[in-house]
């Protein structure tokens, strides 16, 4: 039979572990002033992106409708491949943009 204090050792480590699990495959999300995301023009609201800067830019274009995004439709953000091991926001934008075909 096991102790009080077994049992209360063994939730707490089945827990921690838990807790780091989930912690690895949450995925960070990419900062907009992160080196990478800043050369690239990188925001996470579409609608903001510096149309004078990058001309290239059209509304209606945003991370979910790029060639690039790897995230499933409908979900809030996804990976993409610039920003290895991070995901960017689905209505995000930077100037790698390809239009899915």
């Amino acid at each position: 039979m096991t102790s009080r204090r077994q049992f209360i050792r063994i939730v707490s480590c089945t827990g921690a572990t838990l807790w780091i699990a989930d912690r690895a495959v949450a995925a960070d999300m990419v900062d907009q002033k992160d080196a990478n995301a800043v050369s690239l023009g990188y925001v996470a609201d579409a609608t903001q992106a510096n149309k004078a800067k990058y001309p290239t830019y059209a509304a209606g274009q945003m991370c979910s409708t790029c060639a690039l995004y790897q995230g499933k439709a409908g979900t809030a953000s996804g990976p993409c491949p610039l920003f290895a091991g991070k995901e960017v926001a689905a209505k995000g934008w930077c100037s790698a943009y390809a239009k899915k075909a």
